[in-house]
């Protein structure tokens, strides 16, 4: 990660990079979203090497969250969790409910991935979700071939 004048110039590679930049005060949210597009092309050295480094500390919510990411990539795609994930101030003492609307309460109560829920961090099920990951290219080239009425999953729709 290399940050220049203010500017982010590359995408954060690691969960370390992520608290990193936000501690500089760039916004977190964007770059989880940054990180995950680069976790979701890397190869498997380089998506364990992203979660091993422990982040720095930011705020209860944020560093529940960076350990709630790590968790549940590991557990995603067979990598190992970090230790580092499970420390105590990893974990929220009050239920955080993304959204902020009281109606989605219960449907993230549902769909939030078992890292967030222990947690206490609920989100929605696609919250990690981007255009990179691979089961959205599938569910993207399901849906295409859904609309011409057919599919070879051996040929592009």
């Amino acid at each position: 990660m290399t940050i220049t004048c203010g500017h982010l110039c590359t995408r954060p590679d690691s969960v370390l990079a992520v608290s990193a930049a936000a501690s500089a005060g760039f916004a977190f949210d964007p770059l989880v979203r940054e990180f995950l597009d680069e976790f979701y092309i890397a190869d498997t050295a380089r998506r364990q090497a992203g979660l091993d480094a422990e982040p720095l500390r930011l705020s209860g919510i944020k560093d529940a969250y960076l350990a709630a990411i790590a968790e549940h990539l590991a557990l995603r795609f067979g990598l190992d969790t970090p230790a580092w994930s499970n420390a105590p101030w990893r974990f929220l003492s009050e239920p955080f409910f993304a959204g902020g609307m009281e109606g989605l309460k219960p449907l993230l109560l549902v769909e939030s991935p078992l890292a967030f829920r222990r947690r206490l961090i609920f989100i929605s099920h696609d919250t990690l979700s981007r255009p990179r990951d691979p089961d959205f290219q599938k569910l993207a080239h399901l849906a295409a071939c859904d609309s011409l009425g057919e599919c070879d999953e051996t040929k592009p729709c």
